[in-house]
């Protein structure tokens, strides 16, 4: 899971944060940072840096690495685009589109639409706590189609 907020250890290296990620693997994180370096090439070259002194978009960069670390199965996100740049939103957004087409499962919530529907294959909108329309996201086109499942 990438919680809200990050929750990365501010105080520890890059190369710390990543190897707790594997903490419940019991066995050598080293081909699993390898694999978080290839996604992310930024963190390589902060490997030693400590995560608290990272760029907002590197540090979400860090906290996704690190759930990865962990050889999920389905990645939980919660606001992974939360107080970053458009752009460095996007890269990670197709980072992990391409994690999801190599069969990684995904569970996205995200406030920015259409970012999330750049990712989606099924959307759900929650409005007053409740699902307000469950469909896949090929059926919405616009900020339009969108708006009439809020208001709905």
């Amino acid at each position: 899971m990438v919680q809200e907020g990050r929750g990365l250890f501010g105080q520890m290296s890059v190369r710390e944060n990543l190897t707790l990620g594997a903490y419940t693997l019991g066995a050598d994180a080293g081909s699993e940072i390898d694999a978080v370096f290839e996604l992310f090439p930024r963190l390589k070259e902060r490997v030693d840096q400590i995560a608290a002194s990272l760029s907002g978009g590197e540090q979400q960069m860090l906290a996704v690495g690190r759930a990865l670390m962990a050889r999920p199965k389905l990645l939980v996100l919660d606001e992974p685009s939360l107080g970053l740049a458009p752009r460095v939103a996007m890269e990670i957004i197709e980072t992990l589109g391409s994690l999801n087409r190599k069969g990684l499962g995904i569970l996205l919530v995200e406030q920015k639409a259409p970012l999330a529907l750049k990712l989606a294959r099924r959307v759900y909108v929650l409005s007053l706590g409740r699902i307000a329309a469950e469909l896949p996201a090929s059926e919405i086109k616009s900020h339009h189609d969108l708006a009439r499942y809020y208001l709905h």
